[in-house]
């Protein structure tokens, strides 16, 4: 158009037939084939770039081309099947345009930098091709089971909003060729193992509408979390172990080790979730791994308040048995004797000093030297033997407690208690290393 002319002075000689067309006698609102049967549209799409794929909200977020192709024969010019004409996106107000919407779509807009990025291109058979530069964000159902060693696949759906399949049909121009630029896209932290298309029907109350579905594959690369999130965590476990080499006796020492660790732990496991959303119903490859991390480190903290607490009361029980011993020397060296209540009344005994009893276990035959005799006696409680005719009263003998002393000191104390840092020192990385084999293997491999 030149400088000061309107449309209504153009000559139609001026004008391409094809335009004439649109502005004289084209009804925009009735689809080609009106009673015919239906457009059959052919799709392609260039995927420009996948911004963003979000866990929390699980959606990612794409730039596309997307070409849309169909025959309209009120729009068929003289000239061979290869001649074209380019016209104005803004045309695109005249001409009849499938009602193409993507279903799974939260937000989307078409460019208009520096205008709207639109393509129109009619040929001489009559051929429109529609093309169009989107920016949608599309739902994508994920399953977070096996982050960050899963593999999610998305969809991208073409749907027709109006039209049912009485009206238009959809299909790939080229089948999986249809879609290009997944090969090369450079993704943060995925990359696309694979893609293909297929055509489908979308079912709704209102009836049965064509629907072309683009599937692709996202495998996470696992070597980010690796790094910030699986080797600290193993390093903070290998740390815990460090207090089974400390002295027992170094409280301070390993009460900060435990304490510090688990704290760090507890750090790590909020960290990580950060990323993910807050309340869902998985359980995460990466919430097993710090769970198990955190245990370990846990146990190794528990393991020494264990040892610790069987350490004094190792110590308790050989205080009381010095302490035993000692009463029963001094009492022995004043020459005390049993008390009344051992001794059953108006019967001969024997009162023999305990100390001779190692003699008797030298010698079975001989018996203890006698050193008093007497119906009623009343002694200290300690360090006497009483003998009766038949053999001694072993309450009232100092070696049965120290023998009951004993017993319940194996039963209810670790005999050495050091041991128990030994083996732990061996248990602990065996265990954590098995587990880990363990885990590996689940989650890559099953």
């Amino acid at each position: 158009m030149f400088p000061g002319q309107h449309w209504g002075e153009w000559n139609d000689s001026q004008l391409h037939p094809t335009i004439q067309k649109l502005m004289k006698g084209y009804n925009k609102y009735l689809r080609p084939n009106f009673n015919e049967g239906p457009v059959e549209i052919g799709m392609s799409l260039d995927i420009a770039s996948i911004d963003a794929i979000s866990e929390i909200n699980m959606d990612y977020t794409a730039t596309i081309f997307l070409r849309q192709r169909w025959r309209d024969s009120r729009l068929v010019f003289p000239g061979n099947g290869n001649e074209s004409v380019s016209v104005d996106g803004r045309l695109v107000t005249l001409l009849w345009i499938p009602d193409t919407f993507i279903p799974d779509s939260k937000r989307s807009f078409l460019h208009d930098v520096t205008v709207e990025n639109r393509l129109i291109r009619i040929f001489s058979n009559g051929t429109v091709l529609y093309a169009l530069r989107i920016t949608a964000t599309i739902a994508c159902n994920m399953d977070l089971t096996k982050y960050p060693m899963d593999r999610q696949v998305c969809t991208l759906q073409l749907e027709s909003w109006g039209y049912n399949l009485q009206d238009v049909v959809f299909y790939w121009t080229r089948g999986n060729d249809s879609v290009k630029g997944l090969d090369t896209l450079r993704l943060a932290q995925y990359s696309i193992e694979s893609y293909y298309t297929s055509v489908s029907e979308a079912v709704y109350e209102t009836g049965n509408y064509p629907k072309l579905v683009l599937h692709f594959a996202l495998r996470r690369n696992v070597l980010f979390f690796i790094l910030e999130t699986y080797v600290p965590s193993t390093l903070l476990v290998v740390l815990s172990w460090v207090s089974f080499w400390i002295s027992q006796s170094s409280v301070p020492a390993r009460t900060c080790i435990g304490v510090t660790t688990v704290l760090t732990m507890t750090t790590l496991m909020m960290g990580a979730r950060t990323s993910l959303p807050n309340a869902n119903c998985f359980i995460k490859a990466i919430d097993v791994y710090l769970g198990i991390c955190f245990t370990f480190i846990f146990g190794a903290l528990l393991e020494y308040a264990c040892a610790h607490f069987c350490t004094m009361q190792h110590q308790t029980l050989e205080e009381l048995q010095r302490d035993l011993l000692r009463d029963f020397k001094e009492s022995n060296g004043n020459g005390s004797i049993l008390p009344a209540r051992c001794i059953h009344p108006k019967q001969p005994v024997e009162v023999a000093s305990c100390a001779d009893e190692e003699d008797e276990r030298e010698d079975r035959g001989r018996t203890c030297h006698p050193k008093a005799k007497s119906p009623d006696v009343a002694s200290h409680e300690t360090g006497i033997r009483v003998r009766r005719s038949g053999g001694c009263v072993d309450g009232c003998c100092m070696s049965s407690v120290r023998q009951a002393s004993r017993t319940v000191a194996h039963v209810f104390s670790v005999e050495n208690p050091h041991n128990i840092d030994c083996h732990s020192r061996s248990v602990f990385p065996l265990a954590f290393l098995f587990v880990n084999v363990l885990y590996w293997l689940y989650y890559l491999f099953l």
